[in-house]
C-alpha cells in the first residue's frame, strides 16, 4: 500500500514539473527583435514584377501594433489584401496585394513602430524594408524637420500624426491621391524620405488626422515648397512650417436663428449676394461681416405671417464669385429667440478695461441717453459705441475705478436691430478689480514687419487670450491675468485684414507668422519689459529654398534611422 502511495505522488510531482510556464526571475527583456530572412533574396534586386507577398521572419514571436496607421508603402499599393499577424502572435509578417509592381522601381515597406515583439512591446523603431524591380535600389533622400506655429486647441500633440510626400512632376497631378513616396514625421518633427529615384518632385507634408494619408485641404494643416524639387542628389536639412489650409469656397447651409436665417459658407468669401426668391419674404435685410463664414438674413417674422402656423419654405439666390445658386429653407418661427444682451465678461473688470454687452442680434441703433451707470447711488459719465469691427457687441468706455462696484441699466426698446427691440429691460452689476491681481507687459519690437499685424498673446491650450492689429513696435498689456504667455505675430501680407491660411492648391504660401523664443510669465504687480528682434527669431511659411541653403549630404547628414 506504501509503494503505491509514493508512486502516485512521485506521478504527480513529474507532472507538476513538466508544465510550460514563464520564467520566474532574470533580467527584463529589452531587445527587440531581429530579423532572419525573407521571402526576397538578400540583394533585393531584379525582383519580379509578379511578387504578390512579402514574408520577413524574425527571431521570437511578434505582434503588429497600429499596423494599418504605422505601414507605410512608397510607391503606394493601391490593392492590399492580407497583413498577418493579426491578433495572433507569429515568428513572421505577411503582407499581400493584387497590383503588379512597376518595372525598375524600388519599393520601401516603412513599418514605423508596428513591429513588437510578444513579451515586452520591445518596438523594432522605424524598419523599412526596401527592394527593387530594376537591377539597383534608389538611395537617395530627403530629410528635415516639420514645425507647428499654429498650436491645434482640438488635439493633443500624441493623437496627431504628420507626414511629408513626394508627387512625381507630370502634366496632371492628383493631390487628392497618395502621394509617390510618403513617410511620417517622428514626435519631434523629423522626417526621412528613403529609398528615392531621381526626378522632379513637389514636396507636400500634412498633419493627417484622419489617417488615410491623403491631404484633406481645409481640414488639415499644410506645408509645402512653392517651388518643385528636382533630385539628383539626397538632401537634408530642410524645414518646413505646418499651417491651416484654406478651405475652399462652397455653400454649407442654412438654418433658422434668432431674429431670421443664418447661411453659413466655407472658405470665407468676401462677398455673398443674396436675394429672397420667395413671394411671402419682401422686407428683409442682409449682413455679411468682411471674410466671415456666416450671412445673416433678417426680417419680421410675424409683420410677414412667416412660419407662424406651419412652416414657410423660404427660397434664395445667392452668388458668392465662384458659383450662383438657389437655395431654400423650412423656416418656423420661434417665440423664444427674442432680443436680448448679456455679459458674458462676468461681475469682475480688469482695471483699464472697458466694459461690453454681447446681443445675439446685430446691433443697429442704440440710445445710450437712456441708460444710467450709478456707482455708490451716485450717477457716473459714460460713453458707449457699437463695435465697428463686430456690430453684435456695445463697448461701455467710463472713469472706472479699482474696487468700486457698478450698475448699469439698460431699459427696454433702447437697444434695436432692423426689426427688433430688446423687450426687458436689464441691468448689470460688476465691480472694477484691483491692478495688485493683474501684471504688465511691455515689449518692443526690433525689425518689426512694415505690414499691419496682429500681436498675440496665447495661452498653454492655445487659446488667444488678448490680441491687437497695427503696426506700433511698442507693445503695452497693462492689466494681464497671471498666467504664462507665447507672444506671436501673425503678419497682414496682403492688408485685407484677416490673416490667409496656405493655399496649397495655388501654390499660395500662407502669411508670416513670428513666434517669441521663450514663453512670458506675468505675475501679479509684477512689470515684465521684454526686448523682440525679429530678424533674429523669426519664423517664417516655407518659402523657396535656395541651393546653397540646401545641405550637401555627408556621413554626419545622412538619415538618422536606417533599415
Amino acid at each position: 500500500m506504501k509503494k503505491i502511495f509514493f508512486l502516485l505522488v512521485l506521478s504527480f510531482l513529474m507532472v507538476c514539473c513538466a508544465r510550460v510556464g514563464s520564467p520566474v526571475g532574470g533580467a527584463k527583456d529589452t531587445i527587440a527583435p531581429i530579423v532572419v530572412s525573407s521571402n526576397i533574396d538578400s540583394s533585393r534586386v531584379n525582383v519580379p514584377r509578379n511578387i504578390k507577398e512579402l514574408q520577413i521572419d524574425f527571431d521570437e514571436y511578434i505582434t503588429l501594433k497600429d499596423i494599418n496607421k504605422q505601414l507605410i508603402i512608397s510607391p503606394p499599393l493601391k490593392k492590399m489584401k492580407k497583413i498577418l499577424p493579426s491578433g495572433m502572435a507569429n515568428k513572421y509578417l505577411l503582407i499581400k496585394w493584387d497590383d503588379t509592381l512597376q518595372a525598375n522601381t524600388t519599393y520601401n515597406f516603412n513599418f514605423g513602430n508596428a513591429i513588437v515583439d510578444n513579451n515586452e512591446n520591445n518596438a523594432l523603431k522605424y524598419y523599412n524594408f526596401a527592394f527593387s524591380t530594376g537591377d539597383k535600389i534608389d538611395n537617395l533622400f530627403v530629410s528635415g524637420e516639420l514645425k507647428s506655429l499654429i498650436p491645434d486647441t482640438k488635439n493633443k500633440p500624441e493623437e496627431i500624426s504628420s507626414v511629408v510626400g513626394l508627387y512625381q512632376i507630370k502634366d496632371s497631378m492628383d493631390y487628392r491621391q497618395k502621394p509617390y513616396y510618403i513617410t511620417k514625421a517622428d514626435p519631434d518633427g523629423y522626417f526621412e524620405l528613403n529609398y528615392l529615384s531621381p526626378g522632379k518632385y513637389r514636396l507636400l507634408a500634412f498633419e493627417d488626422s484622419n489617417s488615410n494619408s491623403v491631404y484633406d485641404a481645409g481640414k488639415e494643416k499644410v506645408g509645402f515648397l512653392k517651388d518643385q524639387i528636382v533630385l539628383d542628389k539626397s538632401i537634408s536639412g530642410l524645414k518646413i512650417n505646418l499651417f491651416p489650409s484654406k478651405k475652399a469656397l462652397k455653400y454649407e447651409e442654412m438654418k433658422e436663428v434668432p431674429g431670421g436665417i443664418l447661411m453659413t459658407f466655407e472658405g470665407n468669401p468676401d462677398v455673398v449676394k443674396v436675394l429672397s426668391v420667395s413671394e411671402k419674404l419682401k422686407n428683409y435685410k442682409v449682413t455679411h461681416l468682411p471674410k466671415s463664414d456666416s450671412i445673416n438674413i433678417w426680417f419680421n417674422a410675424k409683420e410677414q405671417n412667416l412660419g407662424i402656423d406651419a412652416s414657410d419654405n423660404l427660397k434664395f439666390s445667392y452668388d458668392d464669385g465662384v458659383k450662383k445658386d438657389t437655395v431654400s429653407v423650412f423656416y418656423r418661427y420661434n417665440k423664444k429667440n427674442e432680443m436680448s444682451v448679456t455679459n458674458n465678461s462676468g461681475n469682475l473688470l480688469a482695471p483699464n478695461e472697458d466694459f461690453v454687452l454681447t446681443s445675439n442680434y446685430f446691433v443697429d441703433k442704440i440710445q445710450p441717453e437712456k441708460w444710467t451707470l450709478v456707482s455708490d447711488s451716485i450717477s457716473q459719465e459714460f460713453t458707449a459705441k457699437i463695435r465697428e469691427k463686430n456690430p453684435y457687441q456695445i463697448k461701455i468706455t467710463s472713469n472706472f475705478k479699482e474696487g468700486k462696484k457698478y450698475s448699469l441699466t439698460v431699459p427696454k426698446g433702447t437697444i434695436s436691430s432692423f426689426f427688433e427691440s430688446t423687450t426687458i429691460s436689464k441691468r448689470f452689476d460688476f465691480e472694477t478689480d484691483k491692478s495688485e491681481k493683474y501684471g504688465s507687459l511691455f515689449l518692443t519690437l526690433q525689425n518689426a514687419p512694415r505690414e499691419n499685424f496682429w500681436f498675440q498673446l496665447v495661452n498653454e491650450n492655445g487659446t488667444v487670450i488678448y490680441s491687437k492689429y497695427g503696426k506700433d513696435p511698442q507693445i503695452i498689456f497693462k492689466s494681464l491675468r497671471p498666467q504664462k504667455y507665447q507672444p506671436r505675430i501673425l503678419v497682414d501680407n496682403n492688408g485685407n485684414g484677416i490673416w490667409d491660411a496656405a493655399d496649397f492648391k495655388n501654390a499660395i504660401i500662407a502669411e508670416d507668422v513670428f513666434m517669441y523664443e521663450k514663453k512670458v510669465e506675468i505675475r501679479p504687480l509684477w512689470e515684465i519689459r521684454e526686448t523682440w528682434d525679429l530678424q533674429a527669431t523669426e519664423i517664417l511659411p516655407t518659402k523657396n529654398i535656395s541651393e546653397e541653403k540646401i545641405l550637401s549630404p555627408t556621413k554626419t547628414d545622412s538619415p538618422k534611422k536606417q533599415e
